[in-house]
């Protein structure tokens, strides 16, 4: 018998990365602030005859066109994410992009490699009063825009007691009490993973009248103890991994039981945002540039180094070169479909088949940032175990956005 289910025909295809409208919309105010900067520096140096403003100008060019693909690519996927026409949604638009930047970036890091070399066998004068203020200026412009990239804002909190509710937590279950609903989570933002109560109905919680022991799969058990934390109560010691286990809280002279399953994400590439990663490396690479620029002609102005200048561009070159290399080499996985995971696709295969069963095939793939496609074959000698049963084995893989799962019975 076989039995195959892809999902609902009515699931979302949407596989955008978290804050993707927040992500384009600093992306298309660095692109206004380069094309103020460029449009005052080519202006004011035909003013003032000076051909470094001039430069300086044309290469912010350069600088806001690259920031352009990464827009675009936010803007164009945001508007047909739901275009039937891309089957697995528009969440590979950033990495093409950042595929692209990455390239632009090595012809960079070649042309100013090139022009840096031909420099040391044919030094050029080097007007030292207009260049490294155009220097500094250009690094400020790379400043303000890696600013405006990362976001300016940190007000996600870092749990210090406050704001509880707007931090991550593994898992958070309620409890119906004689007095009222208690809430019991586990809280890892910013801490190391701690048992958090507090009252959402009826009187607050004694630290002296509650306890927590968890009883995990092989049988082992703890006991937690808490400390007041005004709004909530913490528990003193920390939680062990993995957080799978059944949770025995104990509020007063009553015990209730929770379990908490350990829910599986994606890690390091899966979640990436290549796209804003490409404009990030195109700010800080010219950033660096400037620093290394600013650095070898103060040296070449002040002991006649004049050797410094190229130098400075070579090692400029070899940076954004191992930079551009380390974007290319990691949206070319995503864009060819290579595993992003091999841990999460080995824990996947571990839970399937720890009752027994087979998988057959397995096939995991990134569809966007933070959201990851799978196809699953499974070979069981069960025959009352279908889709539903293997699609809540797996619900705690909480990056599983798409999930395809054939079943194969034998005999």
């Amino acid at each position: 018998m076989n039995e195959s289910y892809a999902s609902s025909a009515f699931h979302s295809h949407v596989f955008l990365g978290e804050g993707h409208e927040k992500s384009e919309r600093k992306t298309w105010a660095v692109i206004w602030l380069c094309g103020i900067m460029m449009v005052a520096e080519i202006v004011g140096g035909l003013l003032f005859g000076s051909i470094a403003l001039v430069a300086d100008g044309l290469h912010m060019s350069t600088h806001a066109g690259a920031l352009l693909l990464a827009a675009l690519a936010y803007t164009y996927a945001r508007k047909h994410a739901d275009n039937p026409s891309f089957s697995f949604g528009t969440g590979k638009f950033g990495d093409l992009a950042g595929f692209t930047s990455a390239i632009i970036l090595t012809m960079i890091s070649l042309l100013i490699g090139y022009e840096s070399i031909s420099r040391i066998f044919e030094p050029v004068p080097i007007h030292f009063a207009e260049a490294i203020p155009v220097a500094i200026l250009g690094l400020a412009v790379n400043i303000a825009s890696a600013w405006l990239l990362s976001g300016g804002d940190h007000h996600h909190g870092h749990g210090h007691g406050h704001a509880h509710e707007e931090h991550a937590h593994d898992e958070s279950h309620e409890m119906k009490t004689d007095t009222g609903i208690i809430v019991l989570e586990v809280f890892e933002d910013g801490l190391p993973p701690r048992f958090r109560l507090r009252t959402q109905t009826g009187p607050a919680l004694s630290a002296q009248t509650v306890s927590v022991e968890t009883v995990r799969p092989d049988g082992s058990r703890q006991l937690f103890a808490f400390k007041d934390c005004g709004t909530y109560l913490e528990s003193i010691e920390e939680i062990p991994e993995p957080h799978e286990f059944n949770a025995r809280v104990k509020l007063g002279a009553q015990t209730y039981a929770v379990a908490f399953e350990e829910h599986e994400r994606a890690q390091g590439a899966a979640h990436r945002d290549n796209n804003m990663r490409a404009a990030m490396v195109h700010v800080i690479a010219d950033a660096a540039v400037s620093v290394l620029v600013i650095v070898g002609l103060l040296l070449a102005r002040s002991f006649g180094w004049l050797w410094m200048d190229p130098l400075a561009g070579i090692i400029g070159a070899i940076v954004i070169a191992n930079w551009a290399f380390s974007l290319i080499r990691d949206t070319a996985a995503i864009l060819l479909d290579m595993n992003p995971d091999k841990t999460m696709a080995e824990k996947l295969r571990q839970t399937i088949e720890c009752d027994g069963d087979k998988v057959a095939d397995l096939h995991l793939w990134r569809l966007g940032p933070g959201h990851l496609g799978a196809v699953v074959s499974i070979l069981t000698a069960e025959a009352t175990r279908g889709q539903d049963y293997y699609r809540e084995r797996l619900t705690r893989f909480q990056s599983l956005s798409h999930l395809t799962i054939e079943v194969l019975h034998k005999g």
